[in-house]
């Protein structure tokens, strides 16, 4: 069971329900004036976190980073939407008890003018010790406009109010694309012309014109004479030269989505009791 010493971790903790689902942050702790201990936790709710649902922390636990009750997130949505103004009355209190199926010992405190005044921090706690019993005196004073039929604080009329959704777009990362380089080896072919030099005995018969270089040398010797005889062959060399560059750039676009969201509507129903003479 949760106590006092509570408090402080329970505020700003996410809620969960018995059925895993996230309810909203718990918000304000309403703590019971004659045992300081919490009673009632208000939690954020809705799509947008616009709307607070009391929840009874007595079968509630602190498990880790969150604060976990033993109620459903639609059951807890769809509890009493009480206005928020720092405390509970016993009228308000018998109608959470009641939605919640619990009885503990709301009855006797009620009838003994219980309160559950609204604490959020340690600071909070002092301020409430130190106030004593004028802020009871003044909460004694407060009245709810609208809570009583046929009282002082009501009008000619009545408000009827619904919820409407709100839906926005956040912006979060869905993925990242990165260009990586690396390097394949393929092969290529290419013909080249080459040239060689082959032999060719060419013969001259003696004529007046070559006579002089046939008859320079002496008559009869041994000698040779040597041609160098060359040819090409194919030299293959790499160069690397830039070919293109990439680059990744984003596009938006737009899609439609659905939102399937329950809201809840007032109502009103007209009853009339008239006395009916002849």
């Amino acid at each position: 069971m949760l106590d006092q010493n509570d408090i402080d971790t329970i505020v700003d903790r996410d809620v969960y329900g018995s059925d895993g689902s996230k309810i909203g942050a718990a918000r304000q702790v309403y703590v019971d004036d004659e045992t300081g201990r919490p009673e009632w936790v208000t939690v954020r709710t809705g799509l947008f976190g616009t709307s607070e649902s009391f929840v009874p922390l007595a079968d509630a636990t602190v498990s880790g980073d969150r604060v976990v009750v033993p109620y459903e997130k639609s059951f807890v949505k769809d509890a009493p939407n009480l206005r928020e103004d720092g405390h509970l009355t016993p009228e308000q209190e018998r109608e959470l008890y009641a939605y919640y199926g619990r009885s503990d010992d709301s009855d006797r405190r009620s009838a003994a003018g219980g309160r559950r005044d609204r604490q959020t921090t340690a600071a909070a706690r002092e301020d409430r010790h130190t106030a004593g019993v004028g802020r009871d005196d003044d909460v004694a004073a407060d009245t709810t406009v609208g809570r009583d039929t046929s009282g002082p604080t009501t009008d000619d009329a009545m408000t009827v109010s619904e919820e409407q959704l709100r839906v926005g777009t956040e912006r979060r990362e869905a993925g990242r694309v990165r260009l990586r380089k690396y390097v394949v080896t393929e092969n290529v072919t290419q013909t080249v012309p080459v040239q060689r030099e082959e032999v060719r005995i060419e013969r001259e018969p003696i004529s007046d014109a070559n006579v002089a270089d046939a008859t320079s040398g002496p008559s009869i010797s041994e000698e040779e004479h040597e041609v160098v005889l060359h040819e090409e062959r194919p030299v293959v060399e790499t160069e690397t030269v830039p070919v293109e560059r990439i680059r990744v750039g984003t596009e938006t676009t737009t899609d439609q989505e659905t939102v399937n969201e329950e809201v809840r509507k007032e109502r009103v129903e007209v009853d009339e009791d008239r006395d009916v003479r002849r």
